[in-house]
């Protein structure tokens, strides 16, 4: 039951926030301000409800250490979609054509944010958690990816296509972001940096949604495999690629810290032989 409680609290804050948020999309430094608040209030909303139904300090959104990991995600997201988008444009598929708006920019700062936020206190702070419980991280990897590439079926532009690559793509980067540290900050961080950088910056569509123009004033074309075509570039064959290098990397790492959880009764087996 306390998953059902947790679900309805997280969409209920998202769904306000996005109506909110969307409601100033004309403005955009009104735009900003509301995802910054629609962020913070998504997080307190999640504290409150998981603490109340799993009597527990919920250390996932710990503030200590919060502006350094979200800091590191932003860094590596932006990094690796600006790496997708650079293989892109090296065959001819994404050009430049000058500077686009800094206004534009700045409201998809707030828009993003308000949307990597709450998605992922859904997506890995309340599905992923709560699978990882009992199926064990393996098993909760390939549900909620799946889950999180259906999700973006209901966009304008969406596609088969573009949610399958979501699912084998940032599905299991994020969910292995979260694992590697056991926090919500970095997978946050990162989400945001991914969509900022493909709105804001480099220009592109997002999921398959109609996105304003951010920073550069730039076009994508040539075949979906390789720009993504109406998606955007999350569903080119690089955003693949650059997204599965990441995950392994998270794996190890949560592999190397002991962070990997083995399904419940695996470890109930090992509880016993442990006696």
């Amino acid at each position: 039951m306390r998953v059902v409680w947790q679900l309805l609290a997280v969409v209920l804050v998202s769904m306000v926030a996005g109506q909110s948020v969307a409601a100033a999309e004309d403005d955009p430094w009104a735009t900003l301000g509301l995802g910054l608040v629609a962020s913070v209030l998504s997080v307190y909303v999640y504290v409150w409800v998981v603490g109340r139904t799993e009597k527990r300090a919920v250390t996932e959104v710990d503030r200590k250490g919060a502006v350094g990991a979200v800091g590191r995600g932003v860094l590596i997201g932006t990094l690796v979609f600006a790496s997708v988008v650079a293989n892109i444009a090296f065959v001819g598929h994404y050009e430049v054509d000058g500077w686009g708006s800094y206004t534009g920019a700045v409201g998809l700062a707030g828009f993003m944010a308000g949307a990597s936020v709450t998605e992922e206190l859904l997506f890995r702070g309340v599905l992923f958690r709560t699978m990882e419980e009992r199926f064990g991280t393996w098993g909760a990897l390939v549900p909620t990816s799946v889950l999180f590439g259906a999700w973006h079926l209901a966009n304008p532009d969406a596609s088969l296509w573009g949610a399958a690559v979501i699912a084998l793509s940032a599905g299991p980067m994020l969910g292995a972001a979260y694992v590697a540290t056991r926090s919500l900050w970095l997978p946050i961080g990162l989400h945001f940096g991914w969509n900022f950088a493909a709105s804001g910056i480099f220009s592109t569509e997002v999921s398959g949604n109609d996105t304003q123009q951010g920073l550069l004033d730039a076009s994508t074309s040539g075949p979906t495999l390789i720009s993504g075509g109406a998606f955007g570039p999350e569903a080119s064959l690089y955003t693949l690629v650059f997204c599965a290098l990441v995950t392994v990397g998270l794996l190890w790492l949560a592999r190397r810290r002991g962070q990997l959880m083995p399904r419940r009764s695996k470890r109930a087996d090992a509880v016993a032989l442990a006696r």
